[in-house]
């Protein structure tokens, strides 16, 4: 299982520090929509050129003009971008198009999605890497990520999966036919991401 760091609601310094700590230990860095709302595709250029060896996830959220936004992601440095489910169909389309074009992936997120039929649209239109994704604000509400989610997407060939929503290395272990954990607030919060990534880590493998 891969460990994907997501880093959100951080200061550009607090995210190459936490990098500084974490950065042997995870395989992919997700920028987090809020601190690419903070400092714009700038910050998104700066950490995919001192992380070349790791995937780079733009967590852009698009739902709209989709071709442009994508453009620009990938054009930063950007691996993947996230594409939100509820989108129109155009618009996974034409993300799916563009990162076709500079060799590069999307991943939509399915904040929300609570049924099978939109995931096989999805699928239809050529999505292969899904995130199963329970929001910061509805784990204030006490709902967490867990393997339950995966019937989503269940039986469906050749994709990969995500996972978000309050994992930790408590929960990390009980995951299943999950391809890629993402965790941040376990790890950017614990006042020690170093270590605790390298625990996450372990306990995914």
């Amino acid at each position: 299982m891969k460990i994907q760091l997501a880093l959100d609601r951080l200061t550009r310094e607090q995210c190459f520090l936490i990098l500084e700590e974490t950065a042997d230990h995870i395989d992919w860095i997700e920028i987090g929509t809020g601190v690419i709302k903070e400092y714009g595709m700038e910050i998104v250029r700066e950490i995919s050129e001192a992380y070349q060896q790791k995937t780079i996830v733009a967590d852009m959220k698009t739902c709209d003009a989709g071709r442009h936004e994508a453009k620009q992601a990938f054009e930063a440095g950007a691996d993947i971008i996230t594409v939100m489910a509820f989108s129109h169909d155009k618009t996974i389309s034409e993300t799916l198009e563009t990162a076709q074009q500079f060799e590069k992936r999307i991943i939509v997120d399915l904040l929300g999605v609570q049924t099978r039929e939109r995931v096989e649209d999805l699928y239809e239109l050529g999505v292969d890497l899904f995130c199963l994704h329970v929001g910061k604000d509805m784990q204030h509400e006490g709902a967490l990520a867990d393997s339950s989610l995966y019937g989503l997407v269940a039986g469906l060939e050749n994709i990969e999966v995500a996972i978000a929503g309050g994992i930790s290395v408590k929960t990390i272990g009980t995951l299943k036919g999950i391809d890629i954990a993402i965790i941040g607030s376990a790890i950017t919060g614990s006042g020690n991401s170093g270590e605790t990534s390298k625990m996450i880590k372990r306990l995914a493998e």
